[in-house]
């Protein structure tokens, strides 16, 4: 696999991250063999840096306090760039995603970052385990199926009431205008940026409290 991925580095202010990402053919392979062995197969959409993950680590690099010495867990991290940049400040980082392929991927770039406090889990928001507790929860671009808008938003209550502040970074898609809409009397700070990598889009970045 390690031909198959390519090594970044993305700054962000004075912190470098390396991150491993799939090329073409390796996406091509993971997408082909699961819809050889899947009733359903998944599109490997984590294999992507997506423009909300950029923004949330934007966003994360000017507002350090709400990281700063605090134990983060990341839902659905894709390649897992925001929980890389988190660990710079974080005292504990779990980033977590749902498929093992991009667990594997994540934990490549966790180590040759060389942090020592961050850790890597399996974990679907349909079935989260009871001894989740972080400070801070980090969900980038997690909002593109309005099939699962409803579990989303438990999800959401669930951390929200037990006290843990939510970074929430999305694109600007109107058809997630309603999944927002249900989210606004939690919303303590909010920021717009537009972000150029791949190509023009502009992103928003909520911070998300209880009261």
């Amino acid at each position: 696999m390690v031909g198959k991925l390519s090594l970044e580095i993305i700054e962000f202010g004075d912190v470098a991250i390396k991150l491993y990402v799939p090329g073409y053919d390796y996406v091509k392979q993971k997408y082909e063999a699961g819809m050889l062995n899947a009733a359903v197969p998944h599109f490997p959409y984590w294999a992507k840096i997506w423009p909300a993950a950029i923004g949330m680590c934007n966003f994360i690099s000017a507002h350090t306090l709400l990281v700063k010495g605090r134990k983060v867990l990341e839902l659905a991290a894709g390649l897992g760039l925001p929980s890389l940049l988190t660990a710079a400040y974080a005292a504990d980082v779990c980033c977590s995603d749902y498929l093992q392929d991009a667990i594997d991927v994540i934990d490549r770039s966790v180590a040759i970052n060389e942090y020592n406090n961050i850790h890597t889990r399996l974990l679907n928001w349909h079935h989260l385990p009871d001894d989740l507790h972080p400070d801070v929860l980090l969900m980038s671009d997690v909002n593109y199926d309005a099939h699962e808008f409803a579990i989303l938003h438990k999800v959401v209550e669930r951390f929200i009431n037990s006290g843990t502040t939510i970074i929430l970074s999305t694109p600007q898609r109107l058809m997630a205008k309603s999944f927002i809409g249900k989210l606004l009397p939690w919303v303590a700070m909010q920021q717009e940026m537009e972000i150029s990598v791949p190509e023009k889009t502009f992103v928003s970045i909520f911070v998300l409290k209880k009261g």
